[in-house]
């Protein structure tokens, strides 16, 4: 039972782009709640929630594409 090499290097690339998008979404998240008597409040959550939603997707798919890899499916 041999690991596929390219698959796995496609997970990580996954995982990888995952990992700035778990620290920039709760950024964005907090500075919108702090700074709600600005216009932009809604715009800078919503795109805070969208980045958290899009790096638990990636981790998702990450994690997916390294279990195929290691387990030939």
């Amino acid at each position: 039972m041999a690991t596929n090499k390219e698959l796995l290097s496609k997970g990580i690339r996954y995982l990888a782009g995952a990992l700035p998008l778990l620290f920039i979404g709760p950024s964005l998240i907090y500075n919108a709640f702090m700074n709600q008597q600005n216009a932009w409040h809604y715009l800078v959550l919503a795109i805070g929630i969208i980045a958290c939603l899009a790096a638990m997707f990636l981790m998702y798919l990450g994690l997916k594409t390294i279990m195929k890899s290691l387990f030939n499916d």
